[in-house]
């Protein structure tokens, strides 16, 4: 019996263990206005994507100076880290293919007005969280809320 307990304890901690790094996995944002995802950690390798400022990437390994990430769309390529940071930014997700946009709201509520739209792929710097919606703010100067199941990144 004691072992019993032993064991599920040890199973639960695991399982802690597993699900507490999968839910603080470390995210960067690039920081230039232009940078190379590559095919390799290295500027030898291929060029896959030209990314922009803001950009947000999760990091899955780590190789010297190259991170190796994976975009919203499921993308995996290889960063160098001197062209990224910490800064919170999100990417809108929806409506791939399609020209619907969505909504960014004076407050964090479908209750609040519409102040602009965006399509799929525009990037946001992230100001608050509240409630499901996240507080954005666009390059150009627009700030507003955003449902965040409409969103990835950090």
């Amino acid at each position: 019996m004691k072992a019993r307990k032993i064991c599920i304890v040890v199973v639960l901690f695991v399982a802690f263990v597993f699900s507490a790094g999968a839910a603080l996995a470390e995210m960067v944002a690039v920081s230039g206005d232009t940078i190379n995802m590559r095919s390799g950690p290295g500027t030898r390798y291929k060029i896959l994507w030209k990314l922009g400022r803001g950009f947000p990437l999760k990091v899955l390994r780590k190789k010297g100076s190259w991170l190796r990430v994976q975009d919203f769309e499921g993308t995996i390529g290889w960063v160098n880290k001197g062209v990224v940071n910490h800064v919170p930014h999100m990417i809108v997700k929806v409506h791939r293919k399609s020209k619907k946009r969505i909504n960014v709201r004076s407050g964090p509520s479908t209750r609040n007005r519409i102040v602009a739209k965006a399509h799929y792929g525009v990037v946001f710097k992230t100001l608050k969280r509240k409630n499901g919606w996240v507080k954005v703010r666009h390059a150009r100067g627009i700030t507003g809320w955003v449902k965040r199941s409409l969103l990835w990144g950090f």
